[in-house]
């Protein structure tokens, strides 16, 4: 929101100073251009403060010019008790101790903000009474609209002036929001934790302003809102772009004098603690399963049981890859939108064998029929046309599956006297002589939940396609970055969210969904989930900070309904800088510890302790499965090679204890790029430079050394190719570029061709494997992919990171257990994770 500071009193429209930044958190000043509007009155005030005061966009209050004719605003009545103004605002009478300079010049920098007397009641204008705990405009530049706050203190300053402090309340486009704020209500507003000292002749006019619960009726929440200004339902936290339920987190300091509650609110219902024995989760855009993988494990190491029940995902290879390690799950290779029709002709089909309530108008009813034997043969001789009978319906799907024309709702069928080879799909009204078997599927898929109806999936992940905002992709449309098929997908991950209603959402996806179009997407999906009434907060995570040899930073938007408690982000536990990669006006959404804060961490990762133990292969290696031949040389990959139940936590099973090496080959190179591999020397940071007839020149550009004749292959391709020459103008070392054992990698990428990148194993003349891939993300070993060797490595590279993913669920499970406090934004993970708990630490 703007963020407000009053001028001083001598020049009202005179610039603020920049102030120091010692004694606040790195949250509050996150974002450069905070700091330079932030002025000194505001320094003081924070000064006193026991804890740090959170600034947002600066808020510009606009003091009022006034004639000498003009009243002045004035405290009104008698003042407060001195007595008990010290007990209740004791920050504004501190003794002047001076003890040492340092003492004195802290007591100056507070003298303004000083107190003689506090007040209740005071006049503006000398008409417009205003009293502690009400409403109000509050004066902000010529053109833009006035601030609201509520006023919490009256107070005459040491140096004679009236001052009212506020605490401010953000409209939509003030916050993270932004301009995306069409999502939400207009007359709905976000109560901050920011209060500060202005004078009083900032006030403009008293205002309404309602607290409701989130989940108040439309009846009550239009009947309020016809006598007020504006109402609020959720408190709107700076740290991590933060909107919460101003019922659950209101704190006995707010209750107090400063108080953040409304003389008019809405009791919310008691709706209980959340408490199941199993919560249900649908993955999303799921790809191969990595992100619901990690959820459930981590959500399994905090006590709560999470199973992925329901994943869709329109690649083939990864619902094969899913299904394989996951065969409890109900896995559909569909379109997402495909997937929200069928939803919506699920739930109508339920309701039309009354399995649940009426949903509104029925497509189609099946009338009971008699059995005439005669009427059958009469219709069987009928041009001597065969009938079929269904004998059992298999499977329901929405869109245009094979042998059809038109894009509807479809049955799989099974027909008597025939295989599987001659199953067909056919349209809901062709079944009107197949109605107990209709009404038997359908019975039999509600019992056993082979489609979600709304409020059964208790969680929701996924990470939308991003490659229509995705820096690779150089033809982005900035000017609308929802438009096109390869950013909608965004929208359809928002409308399943409101369809099924689940308890928690976690969406994940590439930073560039807060760069690209000043954050329009990113700022679009929380908007989103704020206007359908979840509580969310989003931050930005980095792989390497949780325990693997690769950077690769994540940005995750967290949703929770407003019963739950929204969950926290999982500190890191690996040693690994997190800081300077993120959008400057998202660098507070950085999960990291705080600056100053020294944690005891694990040492980062490198390259070898993930890979060191993997047999070596060639570049034509065409093995699914291997021995691994070795015993394993680090922790980490002494954890990777567990198998799913150790994983759990369960006791080890012998048969499973020493499983195949799988997916342990790599992408084989055609003849011309390995024997360039070949030629590329095996040491760190080797690449096409070293390859003969390459000169680097003063400028680190590359050229072709004219005293070297040029060295050619049989098929006539040069041994330097001049793609690698261009690229990024010559000055790029990537191509055929060789890792090294004691590197951390930028990130996993989708396509295994050395061409731009480096990708190619230390020692042995290929690119890094699939598995090898699959380690620097975290797969556990037992986890086999499916597809040709190039979909796997788009499976793997596609993939969040399983132990970010891990982090979040067992940051989930602690919401899910009320162990944690949604207003603290970030979680420390205990000192065990990820492995299981020993009987003493749990003890």
């Amino acid at each position: 929101m703007p963020h407000k500071r009053t001028a001083p009193k001598s020049d009202p429209n005179a610039a603020e100073p920049s102030r120091s930044s010692k004694r606040l958190s790195k949250k509050a000043i996150a974002e450069e251009e905070f700091v330079s509007k932030i002025s000194e009155a505001e320094d003081e005030a924070l000064e006193i403060n026991e804890e740090p005061v959170e600034l947002p966009a600066a808020i510009r209050v606009r003091r009022p010019q006034r004639s000498e004719n003009e009243e002045r605003s004035v405290f009104v009545g008698e003042p407060v008790d001195v007595a008990q103004a010290k007990r209740r605002w004791p920050h504004r009478y501190l003794e002047k101790q001076i003890e040492s300079q340092e003492a004195e010049t802290s007591i100056r920098k507070v003298e303004k903000t000083q107190a003689r007397r506090h007040y209740t009641e005071a006049r503006i204008d000398g008409r417009i009474p205003f009293t502690i705990g009400e409403d109000a405009f509050v004066k902000a530049d010529d053109g833009e609209d006035d601030y609201i706050c509520r006023i919490i203190e009256m107070f005459e300053g040491v140096d004679g002036e009236p001052y009212f402090t506020a605490q401010w309340f953000y409209r939509a486009k003030d916050t993270v929001i932004k301009h995306c704020s069409n999502l939400i209500d207009d007359k709905r507003v976000f109560l901050s934790t920011i209060k500060d000292d202005n004078n009083l002749d900032c006030l403009v006019r008293k205002i309404k302003i309602v607290q409701l619960p989130l989940n108040v009726d439309p009846y009550t929440k239009t009947a309020t809102l016809a006598h007020c200004d504006y109402y609020y339902d959720m408190l709107y936290h700076v740290p991590f772009s933060t909107f919460l339920n101003s019922y659950h987190d209101v704190t006995e300091e707010e209750n107090q004098s400063d108080s953040t509650i409304s003389s008019e609110s809405v009791v919310p219902q008691d709706e209980g603690l959340m408490n199941p024995k199993e919560m249900k989760l649908l993955d999303l855009f799921s790809g191969c399963g990595a992100m619901s993988t990690g959820l459930c494990l981590g959500a399994n190491l905090s006590g709560v049981k999470l199973v992925t029940k329901w994943a869709v995902d329109l690649n083939k290879f990864a619902c094969q890859s899913l299904k394989h390690n996951h065969p409890e799950t109900e896995v559909r290779n569909e379109k997402a939108e495909e997937f929200l029709a069928l939803l919506k002709e699920w739930e109508r089909l339920c309701s039309l064998f009354s399995l649940i309530g009426d949903t509104g108008p029925q497509q189609i009813s099946f009338p009971e029929t008699e059995n005439n034997d005669e009427t059958d043969d009469a219709e069987a001789k009928v041009d001597n046309q065969e009938i079929f009978e269904v004998e059992e319906i298999l499977s329901i799907c929405y869109g245009l599956p094979e042998g059809q024309k038109d894009v509807g709702l479809y049955f799989k069928i099974r027909w008597k006297g025939y295989g599987e080879d001659e199953d067909t799909w056919e349209p809901e009204d062709g079944l009107s002589d197949a109605h107990d078997k209709l009404k038997e599927f359908v019975t039999n898929g509600f019992n056993s939940k082979i489609l979600p109806l709304p409020g059964d999936a208790d969680v929701i992940c996924g990470g939308p396609p991003c490659q229509g905002i995705s820096g690779f992709n150089r033809f982005r449309d900035s000017e609308n970055p929802l438009k096109g098929p390869k950013n909608e997908q965004l929208l359809v991950y928002m409308k399943i969210v409101e369809y099924l209603k689940p308890k928690f959402v976690l969406m994940e996806n590439v930073v560039d969904i807060v760069k690209f179009s000043k954050g329009f997407l990113g700022r679009y999906a929380l908007g989103s989930l704020v206007g359908m009434n979840y509580q969310a907060r989003l931050g930005m995570m980095v792989a390497g900070a949780y325990g693997l040899p690769q950077f690769r930073m994540r940005v995750f938007l967290w949703g929770a309904h407003h019963t739950m408690k929204l969950p926290q982000f999982p500190l890191p536990t690996h040693n690994v800088v997190v800081r300077g990669h993120s959008p400057l006006e998202f660098e507070s959404n950085a999960v990291t510890y705080d600056d100053g804060c020294f944690p005891v961490l694990k040492d980062k990762l490198f390259l070898g302790d993930a890979i060191s133990d993997l047999p070596a292969v060639e570049n034509d290696e065409s093995h699914d499965e291997m021995p691994y031949g070795s015993e394993p040389k680090t922790e980490f990959q002494k954890f990777i090679r567990l198998t799913k139940e150790e994983m759990l936590g369960s006791a080890p099973d012998p048969s499973q204890s020493h499983h195949l090496l799988f997916d342990h080959r790599p992408l084989e190179l055609n003849i011309e790029d390995y024997q360039r591999v070949c030629n590329i020397p095996v040491k760190k940071g080797a690449n096409f430079r070293d390859l003969k007839g390459v000169k680097v020149r003063s400028d680190n550009k590359v050229e072709l050394d004219p005293k070297i004749e040029r060295v050619f292959f049989p098929s006539g391709k040069p041994l330097v190719p001049d793609y690698a020459m261009s690229f990024m103008g010559g000055s790029s070392s990537k191509p055929f570029g060789r890792l090294w054992w004691d590197e951390t990698v930028p990130t996993v990428v989708t396509r295994a061709e050395p061409h731009n990148q480096i990708i190619l194993h230390p020692e042995q003349n290929r690119v890094l494997t699939v598995r090898e891939n699959a380690r620097l993300q975290g797969f556990p070993d037992y986890y086999k992919l499916f597809g040709p060797i190039k979909e796997r490595y788009i499976q793997v590279g596609n993939a969040v990171a399983i132990p970010v993913a891990r982090a979040l669920g067992y940051s989930l499970g602690l919401s899910v257990k009320h162990d944690s406090s949604p207003k603290e934004h970030l979680v420390a993970l205990p000192t065990w994770f990820p492995r299981c708990p020993s009987p003493a630490v749990e003890a």
